[in-house]
């Protein structure tokens, strides 16, 4: 694995599970499979009600927690400093962890800032690692790191070879901030395993248009939180460190983006 340095100092792996869809006890077994294969990085959060799980198979992996990256959100009912405040602890707790490496504001809400400082306090108190935000663009972002006291370490956003936010990805790296992408694959809404010109790309590589597509963003510094049920595409999603796309390759998958945010954000 490899690994990109927040502006804190801490390590995150480039690549990390995703887990928005992941319920119940085959969902806990998922999340043991992919410990298995090797990730060590779990993107989770309240919206999507598996924290329990995820903690469930940290406890059963006997992996020691300090070899692993938990990102986890807080979003709308946490839209307050003494809510965020409580639901920090509430994700401890689920999470059977001391600690959180990440916990980031899930969407650009009005209370922001307000769930933000109980973060800051957290943060402070050793009780997470990092903090940051997620869906917020680069107007969004410029005024809440004006007011915010503690840059974000990560902004987590859309992003896949259809729009992938290079511009906001330049706009971050100006503040010091890490971007990472979710939607890797498009959740559907295109069908990237048969895009002719990612096709033809990993055919070069020997690699498939996904491992492309995942390549493609983290060779341009973006992290990637792909979900797959699969084993057999597990290793697949992680076995992207072992070539380079060459610059003419990029070019033709830069002709690929649209501009425009596929779910209506932005």
């Amino acid at each position: 694995m490899e690994y990109f340095k927040l502006n804190n100092g801490m390590k995150m792996p480039m690549l990390g599970f995703g887990t928005w869809d992941v319920r119940g006890k085959d969902g806990e077994e998922v999340i043991l499979t992919s410990f298995d294969v090797g990730y060590r990085h779990i993107d989770t959060a309240r919206m999507y009600a598996n924290e329990e799980i995820v903690g469930n198979a940290i406890r059963r992996s006997g992996i020691n927690r300090e070899d692993l990256f938990i990102t986890t959100k807080l979003h709308s009912p946490y839209a307050s400093y003494k809510k965020a405040k409580a639901g920090i602890e509430e994700s401890l707790n689920k999470l059977q962890s001391d600690y959180i490496d990440l916990i980031l504001v899930h969407e650009p809400y009005a209370q922001g800032l307000d769930m933000y400082a109980a973060m800051k306090e957290a943060y402070k108190d050793g009780k997470v690692k990092a903090i940051g935000v997620s869906n917020l663009d680069a107007g969004r972002f410029k005024e809440f790191a004006r007011q915010c006291e503690i840059i974000p370490a990560v902004d987590q956003v859309e992003s896949h070879v259809y729009f992938p936010q290079l511009g906001l990805k330049n706009t971050l790296n100006s503040y010091g901030t890490q971007m990472q992408g979710w939607a890797s694959f498009t959740e559907g809404k295109r069908d990237i395993f048969a895009e002719p010109v990612l096709k033809e790309i990993g055919a070069s590589h020997g690699k498939s248009s996904g491992q492309v597509v995942l390549r493609y963003l983290v060779q341009n510094g973006i992290g990637v939180i792909p979900k797959s049920m699969r084993k057999e595409r597990m290793k697949e999603n992680m076995d992207i460190f072992d070539f380079v796309l060459t610059e003419e390759e990029c070019k033709k998958i830069e002709k690929l983006d649209e501009g425009r945010s596929l779910f209506g954000w932005y």
